[in-house]
């Protein structure tokens, strides 16, 4: 049986080796393909969930987070959010894909890096009452860890706000970039742009590196700052297997008691990250993409002022956002 990983230790990656691991032994969880997850889906997005037998703690945009003692219990709801806004219709079954893509990378990184996940998911669901097969599909049980105070976003292509950025200034969180670059440009090397976590509601503000140093300290972020940026160049290299490119993501770090670090939250998910398909990829726009895009450009189309309440989604827009969320994860998994 493997063992996992050392407390804090961080493992750099090997050029040339990064595979298709599966989940070590010490990581129970209910293995399925991509075709059971798909036929997994409900009909109906579920956005609440009533009757745990475990206290809530607290709601984000997409997660619910329950208190099991000595452990946490993250669900993964179907909500979708957009300009910072939660949508009054949900996408059937996102937070299944998203939970189960999660396990899944959770598994290539382990090399990397140590996570949150306790290691017999099964058996943790089953002592603790939670035998809703759909819950266990969208939810994981996890370590109580302190979160870092800064969000980990690792870019690799010139999109989003880094390109909104460099437009202006040259830069991207105070990093310096050759002039010419393109829209969707692949940049010389994958950068690191961390950004501040912002109250509910408010907008996440970009940091530079002596400001991120600052808010955890030097030590921890000059570590969290390598992690990333490893565990980017794994993701970008096992996606172009996958037929997709890997444009930018944003990790989630915690430490435990010890001070030791892991991988927390949801990891290389499309709600976490871009991926544009490979043979789609093009620069001067913003290529099609694996996430909610399809979704923001809907919004932008009818003219939302961004502001709540939010519009209801068409049908087609709903159906066809679901298609992009599972195509990426069949892709994966294969």
């Amino acid at each position: 049986m493997l063992a996992p990983p050392a407390q804090g230790k961080y493992f750099p990656a090997q050029k040339g080796k990064i595979g298709f691991a599966l989940l070590p032994d010490w990581v129970q969880i209910i293995r399925m393909t991509s075709t059971e997850i798909a036929a997994a889906l409900p009909a109906h997005a579920r956005t609440t969930f009533d009757g745990l037998p475990c206290p809530h703690l607290a709601s984000g945009k997409v997660r619910e987070i329950y208190d099991l003692g000595d452990a946490l219990l993250l669900v993964a709801s179907d909500r979708l959010s957009a300009f910072d806004v939660i949508l009054p219709d949900g996408i059937p079954g996102k937070g299944i894909i998203l939970t189960q893509m999660s396990l899944w990378w959770f598994a290539q990184t382990q090399g990397l890096i140590q996570n949150h996940l306790l290691p017999d998911q099964t058996g943790e669901f089953a002592r603790r009452g939670l035998h809703d097969r759909d819950l266990q599909l969208r939810s994981m049980i996890v370590r109580k860890l302190k979160p870092l105070a800064i969000e980990c976003v690792a870019r690799g292509y010139l999109i989003g706000s880094g390109w909104s950025a460099y437009q202006k200034t040259g830069e991207v969180c105070g990093i310096k970039l050759p002039s010419g670059l393109r829209q969707a440009d692949k940049l010389p090397a994958p950068i690191f742009t961390p950004t501040t976590k912002a109250p509910k509601g408010q907008h996440d503000e970009a940091i530079n590196d002596a400001q991120g140093a600052a808010i955890i300290g030097a030590g921890l972020y000059e570590l969290v700052k390598s992690t990333s940026l490893a565990l980017y160049e794994l993701g970008h290299a096992r996606a172009r297997e996958a037929g997709m490119i890997l444009a930018d993501t944003k990790f989630e770090f915690g430490t435990d008691a010890n001070g030791s670090l892991y991988l927390i939250d949801e990891v290389l998910t499309p709600d976490s990250s871009r991926y544009w398909p490979a043979d789609e990829y093009r620069v001067d726009c913003s290529p099609p993409s694996y996430d909610k895009q399809f979704v923001r450009d809907h919004l932008l189309a009818i003219k939302w002022d961004q502001k709540p309440p939010a519009p209801t989604l068409p049908t087609d827009v709903i159906s066809r956002t679901q298609k992009k969320y599972l195509a990426a994860l069949q892709n994966l998994l294969g």
